[in-house]
């Protein structure tokens, strides 16, 4: 029988002397927030690990309570220093002063009922890999399968398998050609049970769409 890593491992690299590696870890295992759904294999390596708290360091101003979500996907890749910025984070703009009197409270919080903005949910696709110290801004979908470059500062959607880079990321090219990326998008690989996935994955990180697709059929 073939080996399995499963999604429940905490620590899934093994260094040549036997011990684990501390700072890459299966997010889904750190992270207990009503607001955030993360998937299988998603992993997060950041020198900063061990922390305590690692919901604050990736996800800083989401609150429990909060109206968003960050959701994620299955095999995604974030690196060193990653950040979601969800709507909580944001002021009110539409009054004379963006200061927020009410969360201080009183005698401030009843002279004035807030309004926040509420953008919506960020939504990061699967297979998305997200480089070093990239900032994703509120209420941003990602799709299936793109790269954000290092320190990129993403402040709108992002179509699947699309490379986007800069401050504010700009679209570099799209990975492959619009049908490849349609079959891709149909096959969903990561989607399949761990087992076909083991089996294939040569398929999976070729870039031959024929035998990913004869993959899918058996």
């Amino acid at each position: 029988m073939s080996k399995i890593i499963h999604a429940n491992t905490k620590l899934p690299i093994t260094l040549p002397n036997g011990s684990r590696w501390p700072h890459t870890i299966f997010l889904k295992n750190f992270i207990d927030h009503p607001n955030i759904e993360i998937g299988d294999y998603t992993y997060f390596n950041d020198f900063r690990l061990p922390v305590d708290d690692v919901r604050q360091l990736l996800v800083p101003y989401l609150h429990p309570g909060a109206p968003e979500k960050l959701i994620i996907g299955k095999f995604v890749q974030i690196a060193h220093g990653v950040q979601f910025i969800t709507s909580s984070a944001n002021h009110q703009m539409d009054g004379f002063s963006t200061f927020p009197f009410a969360i201080f409270g009183e005698p401030w919080a009843s002279n004035y009922v807030a309004k926040w903005p509420n953008k919506g949910d960020t939504i990061i696709g699967n297979d998305v890999w997200i480089g070093h110290e990239a900032l994703i801004m509120p209420a941003v979908t990602i799709g299936d399968g793109a790269i954000i470059a290092s320190r990129s500062l993403v402040t709108k959607n992002v179509p699947p398998y699309t490379i986007v880079a800069g401050n504010p990321a700009k679209v570099i090219r799209h990975r492959f050609d619009d049908k490849t990326i349609s079959i891709l998008l149909k096959i969903k690989w990561w989607n399949w049970p761990i087992e076909k996935i083991n089996k294939n994955i040569p398929s999976i990180v070729g870039a031959d769409i024929n035998a990913l697709k004869n993959a899918e059929r058996n």
